[in-house]
């Protein structure tokens, strides 16, 4: 029997079937990552009683471990330097082997990219709490074909959480229930394409996969130009073709700016004038660390603003959990958009989020892991303050990443030495729409990705990496 676990950034693929179990097997996926560049030489690795948490096994069976392979010279372990991976030379190629540039490598053994929670944090105790509780209350009718809005215990714990959290106005008659924000931007694509609309305006920096979502749709995506001050929501009166727009208002994503109050403004003073309809990516609204979250635009007007939230973030991307608070105007066309039956969310999940939510375990969840998030934050920037003091930090109010502005020129070399050293980064000119006019350079990086274990060596790995 072999399980493949993955910690501290790397894949280990442990077989508990040999005579001396679990520790031979963790020997052996310690040393083929070695051997093979998962674990990069000088690498430190978690302590055992932090690996044995991650693992699941006892502490004495990783301390064994560790103290055998440094015995055998893969492995090095120094008072107050902690266990760290070996430096070993490579075997002379000989005369007829063709040359190699660098060890091959499966996988990062680090990853910076945004966009994912720690996954280690999910509640999985609670949640198997609140499933429990919500398979034991289940009425008959949730076994059977649902409501293509969802389930109204979810819709109606939705309604006072959002009110209560984001300052959204959201009667339960307004909430569809989706699985994530491109299932619900999917769908509007559909209702807006339906509605004659031709364009949405998006900013310009943003993922490809919601651009892409719409120009599938049919629809046309001119930018808007972004700032200090957010996106510049004023010259959406000169996009006489846009009957839509796409907004990150509370963070933007990925710059991390939140829209300034009087764009805000602007923005809804724009489709109440034009009829327009302004989609809102609240996609980490409730990680706010220095002040008070910024509420959602959608509370300026309900009847103009398509909110669409998600539980990927707060709790996991794996449960497909999203909503959208829609107009009253549009509810029939997206549950219409959606399908006469809700085959995309398991009812059981909806009951079981409701019963999370309705809890308070859910608030818990959120507070614990905003802690978390918060010290990461800091601990990133105190470790660039002292090792890279060139490198300026933004973006950093709210939300799982950070930008590192680089200097002009560098990014693409910053991201190729990242991959020598095993790390996996993000340049900001991924998410740059094509027809942006200003052009930076920086770097995009998800705090939020590695587990605990991992963190240390994925800072240290970054902060070599910059210029």
């Amino acid at each position: 029997m072999t399980d493949a676990w993955a910690t501290f950034g790397a894949d280990l693929h442990i077989d508990v079937t040999g005579s001396n179990g679990l520790r031979a097997g963790l020997m052996d996926a310690l040393r083929e990552a070695a051997r093979t560049g998962r674990l990069a030489p000088g690498t430190r690795l978690p302590s055992s009683r932090t690996l044995s948490a991650d693992l699941g096994i006892a502490r004495n069976t990783v301390a064994d471990a560790y103290a055998e392979l440094v015995a055998e010279g893969w492995l090095t372990a120094r008072q107050g330097s902690g266990t760290r991976v070996a430096q070993r030379s490579e075997p002379r190629p000989s005369a007829t082997s063709a040359p190699r540039t660098r060890p091959p490598r499966s996988s990062p053994t680090y990853s910076l990219m945004p966009g994912s929670p720690d996954l280690a944090t999910f509640p999985r105790a609670e949640w198997l709490k609140a499933a429990r509780r919500a398979l034991t209350r289940a009425p008959n009718d949730a076994f059977g074909y649902g409501d293509p809005a969802g389930r109204i215990e979810l819709r109606t714990v939705l309604a006072d959480y959002l009110a209560r959290a984001r300052g959204v106005y959201a009667d339960p008659e307004r909430i569809v229930v989706c699985a994530g924000f491109v299932h619900g931007l999917r769908m509007m694509g559909k209702v807006l394409r339906e509605r004659r609309v031709r364009e949405v305006a998006v900013e310009s920096y943003g993922l490809d996969v919601h651009t892409g979502l719409l120009t599938d749709a049919g629809l046309r995506i001119p930018c808007l130009p972004l700032d200090g001050l957010g996106s510049r929501t004023g010259e959406l009166h000169g996009m006489r073709g846009a009957g839509a727009v796409l907004l990150t208002p509370a963070h933007q994503f990925p710059t991390g700016v939140p829209l300034h109050p009087d764009r805000r403004a602007a923005a809804v003073d724009w489709a109440r004038s034009t009829g327009g309809l302004i989609l809102e990516d609240d996609y980490d609204g409730e990680f706010r660390y220095d002040r008070q979250p910024v509420g959602a635009l959608q509370g300026l007007d309900p009847e103009r603003v398509v909110y669409l939230g998600t539980a990927s973030k707060s709790l996991a991307p794996g449960l497909r959990m999203g909503w959208m608070v829609v107009p009253q105007s549009l509810v029939g066309e997206v549950t219409a958009a959606k399908g006469w039956s809700d085959w995309a969310s398991s009812a059981l999940d909806q009951l079981t989020l409701a019963e999370f939510i309705a809890s308070g375990a859910y608030d818990r969840h959120v507070r614990s892991v905003r802690l978390r998030y918060r010290n990461r934050r800091d601990q990133l920037v105190a470790a660039l303050a002292e090792r890279a003091p060139a490198i300026r930090v933004s973006g950093i109010a709210a939300g799982l990443h950070a930008v590192l502005e680089l200097p002009e020129g560098t990014e693409a070399e910053v991201i190729r030495s990242a991959a020598w050293q095993g790390l996996a980064v993000q340049g900001l000119s991924f998410f740059r729409h094509p027809d942006a006019e200003v052009r930076r350079e920086a770097l995009v990086i998800g705090y939020g990705t590695p587990t605990d274990s991992a963190w240390a060596g994925a800072l240290d790995a970054l902060c070599r990496i910059l210029p």
